[in-house]
């Protein structure tokens, strides 16, 4: 039986083009989950584990959980994430949901984002929701449904009210552009400011690989501890615009501009 997981190859570009020019880009791997086949890929591949310690590791626990006064901690993240679709208005029991993400390496983990691609039974895109998280290991989730398909691409621009770097707003927009992962990833997420000017480019390419023991095997050592260097990227880079004096906001500086996160940070 084949495998509808995979995992692309792929290359992260950051561009900022205010206040002033900032470039830099880094090789990633990510795993494009069926949701309904996770259990499988534990029984399959050697390498992999939900929910327990492995080299690869899927904890339900670090991706939507809705914010209740007493959560269901039995749920796992499908039935989240029908919970929330159903907020929105879709009926996601029928629907094939695959989730792009980055696993736990030997227990470590770290997702800047993540997208889950909801197809009807005829493979069909129907929705997709983009987790974001940020370092404080907050997370906000962005909606996007037939409103913004077009052919086999999701589009959308929102104010993101939400802290993910201590240098833009909160309350610029994310210009979201998703293509639905094929044989190739195609993702853009740019920020624009109160303007309306484009100042921060974004763009997530790779190419699919098949999920198998030797591959999962030949990206770790590739990039070994891979959420831990994603990780120490983002501070590094952090370092450097600070250096070149990019304004700087503090998280605690217009907490109401926080808006529909889950998770939010207690100091």
């Amino acid at each position: 039986m084949e495998l509808a997981s995979s995992i692309f190859v792929a290359k992260v570009i950051h561009h900022r083009l205010a206040p002033k020019k900032h470039s830099f880009w880094y090789n990633v791997y990510m795993f494009y989950i069926d949701l309904d086949e996770i259990d499988l890929l534990t029984k399959k591949l050697r390498w992999f584990s939900r929910n327990k310690f492995n080299l690869f590791s899927f904890r339900d626990a670090e991706h939507l959980q809705l914010p209740k006064e007493n959560p269901d901690q039995a749920k796992n993240t499908r039935t989240h994430l029908e919970d929330y679709l159903k907020e929105n208005g879709i009926d996601g029991r029928g629907l094939k949901i695959k989730l792009l993400t980055n696993l736990n390496v030997l227990g470590y983990n770290f997702n800047p984002v993540s997208f889950y691609f909801c197809f009807d039974a005829q493979d069909q895109p129907v929705c997709c929701v983009a987790e974001i998280s940020n370092t404080y290991r907050e997370m906000k989730l962005f909606f996007f449904g037939k409103d913004e398909l077009e052919g086999d691409s999701f589009e959308k621009i929102t104010t993101k009210f939400f802290y993910v770097s201590p240098f833009i707003d909160h309350d610029d927009a994310f210009h979201f552009k998703l293509k639905v992962p094929t044989d190739v990833l195609d993702i853009k997420i740019d920020d624009i400011d109160k303007q309306g000017n484009r100042f921060f480019i974004s763009i997530l390419n790779g190419k699919k690989k098949t999920l198998t023991n030797a591959n999962m095997l030949k990206y770790f050592f590739a990039i070994p501890l891979i959420p831990l260097q994603v990780m120490g990227m983002i501070h590094w880079q952090a370092f450097k615009l600070w250096l070149k004096k990019i304004p700087f906001h503090p998280k605690a500086k217009n907490p109401e501009l926080q808006r529909n996160v889950y998770r939010p940070y207690k100091p």
